[in-house]
């Protein structure tokens, strides 16, 4: 069925396609999260374990709706992870097990797809003529920057 939504196909297959690179990049910052939650080690061990299960639930949750987003704007999200880590532009390192190293990497993560989000923002609006596609990342931009908040909470700097 033909999709209008006031929106060109041309439009909306180029915000798909940016869309699946952070979705890309939201996998690796959810694999990664999950398995320094099981990687941590410490006196703090408890309270790191319960942080970081608390992030890549809503890191989930973030996922499901980016998947949702590139649905909603008639395309397929990807789901492979081969063609994943292809998209994405976040790495995945050794496993740190000392906790600084651990939030320190994620904290750097979760700028950098911030960094991402405030450009796309931008063009999704400007260049793309797609508002909903750009209101849609201002709301991941917010739960990015408090996730971040979150783990520079627990560095000094």
């Amino acid at each position: 069925m033909k999709i209008d939504i006031g929106i060109s196909e041309k439009n909306r297959q180029a915000v798909a396609e940016q869309l699946n690179k952070l979705l890309a990049d939201e996998h690796v910052l959810y694999n990664k999260t999950r398995n320094y939650h099981w990687s941590v080690e410490g006196p703090s061990f408890m309270e790191f374990h319960k942080l970081y299960e608390g992030q890549y639930d809503q890191l989930a949750e973030m996922i499901d709706e980016v998947a949702e987003r590139i649905r909603t704007i008639g395309h397929f999200a990807e789901g492979r992870l081969k063609e994943l880590l292809k998209l994405a532009s976040l790495e995945e390192p050794e496993v740190p097990v000392d906790q600084p190293s651990q939030i320190d990497n994620l904290t750097s993560d979760h700028e950098t797809i911030i960094h991402r989000l405030r450009s796309l923002i931008t063009d999704f609006d400007e260049k793309y003529k797609d508002i909903g596609s750009s209101d849609f990342c201002t709301g991941l931009l917010k739960q990015h920057e408090k996730m971040a908040w979150m783990l520079r909470s627990y560095r000094k700097r």
